[in-house]
């Protein structure tokens, strides 16, 4: 079987069984919102309260706004595949749900960590099944799809082409790292974003009022209890509702629900970090971006959320030294020496000590002056080098061991310039071609001004040392 037929098949086998007239009954087959009872009195509350219309539907205007993107296309009535990405319980599930019950398409969940290409295959088959019997179209809702290998997101692509199955995949994850291209551009990327405090505010209310909520609890909660876990739960609903559920178990029915109550519901915010994920490259480019806009507070906070959402320490080290030369460099020239430090001082005395030391040089880089001359030169000079890679070294500044070497002018005319009137000797040291050429020219600020002033005086004494008639022929500004 090839990759592009892996989901292949007839769908018979385990996990199908017929309903009355022959037609395949679909295991979590929400139909169009009919058939689904919805969750008993026992799930969690974030389950009980799952919105069931648009109307219910929290957040994501952006989407779902008059006009927008995802109510257009139901306005419409052309509902088409797509993927939704964005942070936990900004509703993904949710919204791919109510896409279904609108469009009045067979619903059917799949988890790419949990199920395999064998129930994907039972859902292709009874989809093209149901279509051909009934007319009616299948959402397969592939939640976390960026768990599927390359061939796996490879085979939905025929069957989402016949208009067999119409895709919705729901991912955390940076579709263009993880999506293959060719699924991309079948499916559009709707971002999600995390809920707002507001937005989580009103989903918090929503449920201590809802008889399928916490409604018949009659539990009283401070308002400023709900705007604590509002503020808490990073844009999570599923977070919200669950500690609410929890603060709401501990006061009892009749029971009341105060800061602390709710402070202890949450017992502990666990970092959104992804050591490997979108959110360290985001991460690190905030740190980069604060230090290089000589912004200390935000560069201490930058590295204060990578150090305490597990990153390696000697990577965000390897990044500072590179922050030292890139955005510092000969603007101060200490600032790669601090950051080395900083990397061989927490090497010593490991964490937390060591992490003492990384706030310094991030405090030193982000308060140092800043140049990008260095790094502009030695790219230019790299360019040249690589334009002109067999332009021969002058004659006079090469090494002559040899007698055959010295004869043939090897080193002949050299003069060393610390012996020289005032240490300067005039002559060339770039290969004829290049010799106009001017690769590093200093800023304004810090150590460079400085430097700035000795290539001034140094190029006036080699024109002067030239016998150039132009003085300022060879200076720089």
């Amino acid at each position: 079987m090839s990759d592009l037929d892996l989901f292949g098949g007839d769908g018979g086998g385990p996990g199908t069984s017929r309903a009355p007239g022959g037609r395949r009954r679909e295991h979590g087959d929400a139909g169009s919102g009919a058939e689904d009872s919805g969750p008993g009195v026992g799930a969690p509350l974030a389950a009980r309260m799952r919105p069931r219309s648009l109307g219910e539907f929290r957040g994501q205007e952006h989407l779902l706004g008059p006009g927008r993107a995802v109510r257009a296309m139901l306005d419409a009535g052309r509902v088409q595949s797509m993927i939704l990405w964005g942070p936990p319980g900004s509703g993904k599930t949710t919204l791919a749900r109510l896409v279904a019950d609108e469009s009045d398409v067979t619903f059917v969940p799949f988890s790419a960590v949990t199920e395999g290409v064998a129930r994907v295959r039972q859902i292709i088959a009874e989809a093209a099944e149901r279509l051909n019997a009934t007319g009616r179209r299948t959402i397969l809702f592939c939640d976390e799809i960026h768990r599927f290998n390359k061939a796996q997101q490879d085979a939905f692509l025929p069957h989402v082409e016949a208009g067999t199955i119409i895709l919705v995949g729901a991912t955390t994850e940076n579709p263009s790292f993880e999506i293959v291209r060719p699924l991309l551009s079948r499916a559009p990327v709707y971002v999600l974003e995390a809920l707002s405090p507001d937005d989580l505010r009103a989903i918090l209310l929503d449920a201590l009022a809802a008889p399928h909520g916490l409604g018949p609890m009659s539990v009283r909660v401070d308002d400023a209890a709900v705007d604590f876990v509002a503020e808490a739960s990073d844009g999570d609903a599923r977070r919200a509702l669950g500690v609410l559920e929890a603060a709401a178990q501990l006061a009892g029915e009749g029971g009341a629900i105060d800061v602390q109550a709710a402070r202890e519901a949450l017992q502990h915010r666990f970092a959104t970090y992804d050591k490997s994920g979108e959110e360290h490259f985001n991460l690190i480019s905030a740190l980069h971006k604060a230090v290089r806009g000589s912004d200390p507070d935000a560069a201490l906070y930058w590295l204060a959320r990578m150090i305490d959402g597990g990153e390696d320490p000697l990577y965000i080290a390897r990044r500072l030294v590179r922050m030292a030369t890139e955005d510092i460099g000969m603007a101060d020239p200490a600032a790669l020496a601090t950051a080395v430090a900083a990397r061989d001082a927490f090497h010593f005395l490991g964490s937390p000590e060591g992490e003492l030391a990384l706030a310094q040089a991030v405090l030193y880089l982000a308060t140092a002056p800043k140049s990008n001359r260095a790094y502009t030169a030695w790219k230019a000079a790299m360019s040249r080098a690589r334009e002109t890679p067999s332009a021969p070294v002058p004659l006079h500044i090469r090494n002559a061991p040899t007698g055959l070497m010295k004869e043939l002018g090897y080193g002949q005319g050299y003069r060393y310039d610390p012996d020289e009137e005032e240490g300067v000797s005039g002559q060339y040291y770039l290969p004829d071609g290049l010799r106009d050429e001017r690769f590093y020219e200093p800023g304004r600020y810090g150590f460079e001004k400085t430097v700035s002033e000795r290539l001034r005086w140094w190029a006036e004494r080699r024109s002067r040392a030239r016998g150039d008639q132009d003085a300022g022929g060879d200076a720089r500004g």
